[in-house]
């Protein structure tokens, strides 16, 4: 079995992330429209923030990333536009980046969510 049979699917995520302009600007469209959906809302602004945090060593960062990325992308394997169904993929892959990860979101990006979250979505994009 190739090494490229375990990651189908996942090409696209990658190469997005490689842009971190495009994901941080594609994060927070999305994630504005889905919000109030997202029982996750909160670990995924946390990943979000270790992702970009500069002290995050760089093998956090693409881990981060790449689930980020996913997050965002248009298309997956389960579409988010299903009833309840739709983000379980999307937070299954957070939930894997971020048991993998876990010792580097701090207690700082934690609270840095839980504030973006407060204060509402807009202002923390426009902060961003």
């Amino acid at each position: 079995m190739a090494s490229s049979d375990h990651t189908a699917g996942f090409e696209p995520a990658d190469r997005l992330a490689q842009d971190r302009e495009s994901v941080r600007r594609r994060f927070w469209i999305k994630f504005k429209q889905v919000v109030a959906q997202l029982p996750f809302a909160e670990d995924l602004l946390a990943a979000y923030y270790c992702a970009f945090d500069k002290e995050t060593p760089r093998h956090v960062q693409a881990s981060l990333l790449g689930a980020v990325a996913y997050f965002i992308l248009p298309f997956d394997f389960m579409p988010d536009m299903l009833p309840l169904l739709g983000f379980t993929d999307d937070a299954a892959v957070l939930a894997t980046a971020i048991r993998m990860v876990a010792g580097h979101i701090t207690p700082e990006h934690r609270e840095a969510a839980r504030a973006a979250l407060k204060r509402g979505i807009d202002a923390a994009a426009a902060e961003d």
